[in-house]
């Protein structure tokens, strides 16, 4: 009977002792996320485009930059709104990353070649200078 009383005490402590590990584990884990959390910024530009093909491919161009949270363009107005992580991307990194794909921003104008393979209902009026 004392031996089953020293084995039973000495599972209690182990368990305890596993317990307060997990216990610990876990507020580090949790600690770290918190301390983690990524500050987005919002920006705003106009893109050319003209219809819904142009739409999904600006935002993927703009999703495929690293950092790029969301990415929506309007069909209408041309504006884009972008919402990512300024530690890992920029805003130009991300205009010049769309007009790569054929489509002139506010800062950067798509390469003529480019421009040019585009499928003829998305072919916009250029206003940007070479």
């Amino acid at each position: 009977m004392i031996f089953f009383i020293t084995l039973h005490e000495s599972n209690l402590d182990r368990m305890k002792k596993i317990q307060l590990l997990f216990t610990l584990v876990f507020a580090v884990f949790s600690l770290s996320l918190s301390a983690q959390k990524v500050k987005y910024q919002k920006a705003n530009f106009v893109v050319s485009g003209k219809c819904e093909m142009c739409k999904t491919k600006i935002e993927a161009a703009a999703k495929l930059i690293e950092g790029v949270k969301t990415a929506k363009w309007n069909v209408v107005n041309g504006k884009m709104k972008v919402k990512f992580n300024p530690e890992l991307t920029n805003l130009d990194q991300i205009q010049e990353a769309i007009a790569e794909i054929g489509y002139d921003t506010e800062k950067y104008r798509a390469e003529d070649e480019v421009y040019n393979k585009l499928h003829y209902c998305c072919k916009y009026e250029r206003t940007l200078e070479k």
